[in-house]
């Protein structure tokens, strides 16, 4: 009952009722205007101690260190534990925060990438007609419509289509889908509508057509995650937070209580990852947001306490950009196993995922071959034959881990709670715990309304609605031109700085290194393909990047979008921050092995080189191996048996192509199973077999050899016939 008239009040408070009475237009401006009123609220009263730069982490290290006592100190820098700070120091208190890697580096940094009140759901909740399910969704969509609009650079809305293969689905999705933007009310970001099969497939023209009677498409968001935790937590640091990252807890403080004689939480031993150096940190209150490890913070207050998370691993993959359209994704509601699965454009890529597995926790987990071949079967039942989904066109993989959490101050411990929980231990520690991406912001005002009131802390009313995150402030959807014409950078690599820093790209173009062309003027590139440039990664440690891995992962995207590239990229990035952190070349050394295995294990190029490895048959006919032997004998001219890097660049400059020996030698170690520097006519063969299979589909030596053999063909056998020559 309560349920059903809570959908009642929705729907005569709501945007079908508003928009009724004053039209849709109308709706959407006193949405914008309720969210300008919202922001200035917000910034009103609010002091900025560091409008310019940021303090630097030594800096920070050191107010750590001598402040006598903070109000606050949260433990975790992902979503929620900088979500957590920036709602206390913006209350004015005196607020800290450490985190033990990089500000975003687990599960905040690996999510599908969306800001949604989500789909499945609501369907829960009006099937079994539960009433906390549907305010979940309710409060999330609230979230999503602060998130977009505090964050415009960062995020924006993004079209999902639901392709429908049965007649009775489309009523049944279209009822569920309307239900979706009526509880959104005013804060619907476009409206839901019907395709047919014809319009469906112009807009998605990858989609399978067989059984496809039509489509709906509705709207949600999508953000750059990390990016986004970062702006969180910078924006923390901007208003007076001390922030860390690269600063784990060692122990929890504890003092008597003189009133109770119970034992308090009264701050944390800390210890700095860079250098070992470990201090405390006192704070009245602690709030434990740290995600999968929650229990690890809790078993640190006390021994004896139960676990409460119960961690699930979540697997996505990138694809080529081709494989989606620009502005639209997909949503497979029911997959062979259940599960719901994603399929969206993201940085010029495609991200699908997710998996749902049951894990332990761990600080670095694996993308499984399993989970990797799961997604791609899936995708591979909504897209057209015509589409060949190949193994090979993983161009990263990763694993997050989503907290799950069961509620402690519940009777039914075993019962995983649907949302997130608040607790405060005997000794007052404050854990939050669970919740999704986009209720950070209600989750962390949840948590500081407990930990004021437990701790009786003075301190003012939220105001993180409405608060501008980090270069927010004077971004405009036009901004990039600004960027082209004033520093003479690339369009796509001004949108591109525009989109990541907001307000703030005017500062990393002023860092970029002149190209020494007439164009672009400024702005080289860190890889030729990708938008990023080296001026990012200068850029990149005035935000904290104390490592490479922080650069290629979390400063930039480019180690989740193309393991490869971000390969390729290393030593340009380690070569720069070595030069502006003073690294010993042993540390140089450190860093860029460090990087490489985190791709290598967590980021899928295990994974992706593996599946040549693993291609133990030649699974090739008669004519292909006579045709790729003669391929192979072009660059073998002395029929050795292997090929060098010196017969691969004498081949490249008989027909004036030429390439770094640096490059050329990372092409052919791709290749070379056994690393002696060489690679046999087997080898060759298992690759070209890797490509006719699809396990590899973008191999640089392979694309090389057919590009020589062709352009050596065309030239045939040179005549002396009017050469010039003869008499």
């Amino acid at each position: 009952m309560a349920f059903r008239k809570a959908l009642k009040r929705t729907a005569i408070i709501g945007g079908g009722a508003v928009a009724a009475a004053i039209g849709l237009s109308q709706v959407v401006e006193y949405k914008r205007t309720q969210a300008r009123i919202a922001h200035v609220q917000a910034e009103a009263d609010l002091k900025i101690p560091f409008a310019g730069e940021f303090p630097s982490r030594q800096a920070q290290l050191a107010a750590l260190k001598n402040t006598e006592e903070f109000d606050v100190l949260v433990v975790g820098g992902g979503a929620t534990g900088a979500g957590c700070a920036l709602d206390a120091v913006t209350r004015n208190l005196k607020t800290a925060l450490v985190e033990r890697s990089d500000f975003s580096s687990g599960t905040s940094s690996r999510s599908t990438k969306l800001i949604h009140g989500g789909v499945r759901y609501l369907q829960k909740a009006i099937m079994q007609l539960d009433y906390e399910q549907y305010m979940m969704v309710k409060e999330a969509l609230h979230e999503r419509a602060n998130l977009l609009e505090i964050a415009p650079h960062l995020s924006a809305p993004l079209a999902i289509m639901l392709p429908v293969y049965k007649w009775w689905q489309l009523p049944y999705y279209w009822a569920g889908i309307k239900m979706y933007d009526l509880v959104a009310g005013i804060q619907c970001l476009k409206s839901s509508y019907v395709l047919s099969k014809a319009k469906a497939l112009e807009h998605f023209p990858m989609l399978k057509k067989d059984k496809l009677v039509g489509a709906i498409v509705y709207y949600d968001g999508q953000h750059n995650d990390a990016r986004m935790n970062l702006a969180i937590a910078l924006s923390a640091a901007r208003y007076g937070a001390a922030v860390a990252n690269y600063t784990e807890v060692v122990h929890l403080l504890k003092t008597n209580d003189p009133q109770t004689g119970k034992e308090r939480v009264c701050g944390a031993r800390c210890r700095d990852v860079v250098t070992g150096e470990e201090f405390d940190v006192k704070a009245k209150c602690v709030i434990n947001a740290t995600g999968p490890f929650t229990d690890s913070l809790r078993k640190m207050d006390n021994q004896k306490t139960t676990n409460i998370c119960q961690p699930s691993a979540g697997v996505h993959i990138v694809i080529p950009g081709y494989y989606s359209p620009d502005n639209m994704g997909l949503l497979d509601p029911a997959t062979s196993d259940g599960r719901v699965i994603f399929f969206l454009p993201w940085q010029k890529m495609t991200i699908a995922g997710t998996t749902d597995t049951p894990t332990s926790v761990t600080a670095h987990p694996i993308p499984g071959e399993d989970d990797i071949n799961f997604i791609l079967r899936e995708v591979r039942n909504y897209l057209s034959p015509d589409v060949e989904v190949r193994r090979g066109d993983v161009l990263a993989a990763w694993s997050g881990i989503r907290p799950l959490v069961t509620d402690p101050n519940s009777k039914d411990t075993q019962s995983i709670c649907r949302n997130h929980i608040v607790s405060v231990s005997d000794s007052g520690l404050v854990t939050i715990a669970g919740g999704k991406w986009t209720t950070y912001r209600s989750m962390a005002e949840e948590t500081l309304d407990a930990a004021i009131k437990a701790h009786e802390l003075k301190a003012e009313p939220c105001k993180t609605v409405g608060l501008m995150l980090e270069g927010a402030k004077g971004w405009t959807p036009t901004l990039y031109i600004r960027l082209v014409q004033d520093y003479g950078l690339e369009n796509e690599v001004a949108q591109h700085l525009a989109s990541t820093y907001g307000a703030k790209a005017f500062d990393v173009a002023k860092m970029a290194l002149v190209t020494g062309q007439r164009w672009p003027i400024v702005g080289k590139r860190l890889v030729s393909e990708f938008p990023y440039i080296e001026g990012e990664v200068l850029y990149a440690i005035k935000e904290y990047a104390c490592t490479a891995i922080d650069v290629i992962a979390r400063r930039t995207r480019l180690g989740f979008l193309n393991v490869q590239a971000a390969d390729e990229a290393l030593p340009r990035i380690v070569q720069i921050m070595g030069k502006e952190l003073g690294w010993s070349q042993e540390q140089r050394t450190a860093e860029l092995e460090a990087a490489k295995k985190f791709l290598y294990q967590e980021m899928g190029y295990r994974s992706r080189s593996e599946q040549l490895t693993r291609t133990t048959e030649i699974n090739l006919d008669y004519q292909e191996v006579v045709r790729y032997k003669k391929r192979f004998h072009k660059f073998d001219k002395e029929c050795k048996g292997f090929i060098t890097t010196v017969d691969v660049q004498q081949v490249l400059e008989s027909i004036n192509v030429h390439i770094d020996e640096n490059a050329l030698h990372e092409i052919l170690n791709e290749v070379d199973l056994n690393k002696n520097g060489q690679i046999e006519i087997d080898e060759f063969l298992q690759l070209m077999s890797a490509v006719k299979k699809g396990q590899v589909s973008d191999s640089r030596l392979a694309i090389l050899m057919k590009s020589a053999e062709e352009t050596l063909d065309m030239r045939g056998p040179v005549t002396v016939d009017r050469s010039g020559g003869g008499v």
